[in-house]
């Protein structure tokens, strides 16, 4: 497997290492165009996907919900039946019985039985509300998550026709910036990304114009933007942070 050059391995000079940082920053700043021609397009791809299986995962529960409330019922409409049957036995037991004790027990468990049926009765009736309610819910749902996937679907096809587009210049600028990084060593690479994650529009690696900083424009001293040309020792900005470089006709 080819191992890639690394400043552990080749001992490049510290202007070797800081036009390497240039060269990478001058990369990357062309894959920053290139990536802003997507523009929002990523950031609004990924927040249709969240919504899409938040909008999926919802409808997923107001259909459980459903199913729940349908077992409900059909356990209800069982206890309402079983009820109903124990009621016409108890009625018919009471033409048969001996004394007056034996009809009122037997009373008593009809209207036990009637109680149950009207709790049972009254069960269902809030099922039946319920599932409604679920149901309507379930169709705003569908009808939420079928607009969501189809902008989706749009915002995808954009996305990928850009990237579809840009590909082959973002593969050769990449493999370009793995050059450049190969002759900078870990922590030079670390403070670029930390620098370059902290300024506007990524620009870590500035040149000296105009005897200024091209990042803030702030004034540099003569002996610095000396030390700057010669490039024994990495120089940064002392109002902005960024790492100096001499201008390009320098």
């Amino acid at each position: 497997m080819a191992t890639k050059k690394k400043t552990a391995e080749v001992d490049y000079s510290m202007y070797e290492k800081i036009v390497a940082l240039y060269e990478l920053q001058k990369i990357d700043s062309q894959i920053d165009e290139i990536n802003k021609v997507k523009g929002e397009l990523p950031l609004e791809v990924e927040d249709l996907e969240d919504s899409v299986e938040g909008l999926t995962t919802r409808l997923n529960n107001i259909n459980n919900e459903i199913e729940e409330l349908a077992s409900l019922t059909k356990q209800r409409q069982r206890e309402i039946e079983e009820a109903n049957a124990l009621i016409a036995r108890y009625k018919e037991q009471q033409d048969n019985v001996r004394n007056n004790r034996e009809f009122e027990t037997l009373g008593k468990e009809i209207e036990y039985q009637e109680l149950e049926i009207t709790l049972a009765e009254k069960r269902l009736k809030e099922y039946a509300g319920a599932t409604k309610t679920k149901k309507a819910a379930a169709e705003v749902a569908e009808t939420e998550l079928a607009e969501r996937k189809a902008d989706l679907e749009v915002k995808r096809q954009e996305l990928d026709s850009i990237e579809s587009e840009t590909a082959d210049e973002v593969k050769e600028l990449t493999a370009k910036a793995e050059v450049a990084k190969a002759k900078i060593d870990e922590r030079l690479l670390s403070a670029y990304g930390r620098i370059r994650s902290n300024v506007r529009n990524g620009l870590a690696v500035v040149t000296v114009k105009r005897d200024a900083c091209s990042g803030c424009f702030n004034r540099i001293p003569p002996q610095r933007q000396a030390d700057i040309r010669l490039g024994k020792k990495l120089i940064v900005c002392e109002y902005c942070g960024r790492i100096l470089v001499p201008g390009d006709e320098e």
